[in-house]
Parts: C-alpha cells; sequence; structure tokens
C-alpha cells in the first residue's frame, strides 16, 4: 500500500504539479503585495478617499461591508491573470504551434455523394460501395504518390 503512495508522489507530473503551486502561491503573494502597497493607494488617491482604498467600507445598521477589500482582491486577481496569460499562456502557446507537426490530411476522410444512388461514398472511390456502379475518382484528390501510399486495391 505504501509503495504505490510512493509511486504516485514521485510521478513526475505530480512532483511538476507540487513546484507549480508552490511558485504560483508565492507570485500571488507578490502581486497582492504590490497591489496592496501601490495600486490600491493609486485608486484611493484617484478617488479622492483618505488613505489605503483597500480599508473603505460602508455600514448598514451596525453591519460593516468592507468592500475595499473585495475590490482590491479583485485588482489582485486580475494583474495574476494578465501575467499569467502573457507571460506563460501566449509564449507556450506560440513554442507550441512552432513546434506542432502539421498532420496531413487524410484523402480517405473527403467524401462526395454518388452521382447514381446519392449516397455518401469517398472521394477516391471508383466504385460506389452502395450500389456497385462505376464513378470516377475526384481529381485533385490524389496524386499517383498517395495511391501508392494507400495501398489502394486494385480493379477487379
Amino acid at each position: 500500500m505504501l509503495n504505490g503512495f510512493k509511486d504516485f508522489i514521485l510521478r513526475g507530473n505530480v512532483v511538476s504539479m507540487a513546484i507549480g503551486l508552490a511558485v504560483g502561491s508565492a507570485f500571488t503573494a507578490v502581486v497582492t503585495g504590490f497591489s496592496k502597497a501601490f495600486i490600491t493607494p493609486l485608486i484611493g488617491l484617484a478617488t479622492g478617499s483618505v488613505g489605503d482604498f483597500s480599508e473603505a467600507k460602508f455600514t448598514v445598521g451596525k453591519t460593516v461591508f468592507p468592500y475595499g477589500l473585495a475590490i482590491a482582491a479583485a485588482i489582485a486577481f486580475v494583474i495574476t491573470a494578465a501575467v499569467l496569460y502573457f507571460l506563460i499562456v501566449v509564449p507556450m502557446t506560440k513554442i507550441q504551434a512552432r513546434f506542432a507537426k502539421e498532420e496531413a490530411a487524410d484523402p480517405k476522410s473527403e467524401k462526395r455523394d454518388c452521382p447514381r444512388c446519392f449516397s455518401e461514398i469517398p472521394a477516391i472511390a471508383s466504385r460506389c460501395g452502395h450500389c456497385t456502379s462505376e464513378v470516377e475518382p475526384v481529381a485533385g484528390v490524389l496524386t499517383k504518390g498517395d495511391l501508392d501510399e494507400l495501398a489502394v486495391p486494385a480493379q477487379r
């Protein structure tokens, strides 16, 4: 039982995920600190409130609603999301697109209708599989090299 747990913990993806969570939480702390130290005071100056905007609140009866904390948390979230998107997601997408192998189109997946029975048949077919009438393969779908590569059976 413990051997299975050890194997699970030592897998590469679990360790990578743990490292990512640790780095992410540290990054979030930095962004939250930056937001509290610079962004919310600037918003407080712009809106005319005194001091830190995150301390803004209103009272209904004897209940206090600290809406400044919610706005500060939302600002920290937006900054974190923007930095992660523009510094991690966009570059990784570009790298993946650069190294992605372009898949060749499968000529067998091209479809067309049989001119006699109007059933859907492959574009490379020379005979309809439904009504068995002879049809001309669609020009331009295959080249001679594609026919050799696909090992299309010979006519009977």
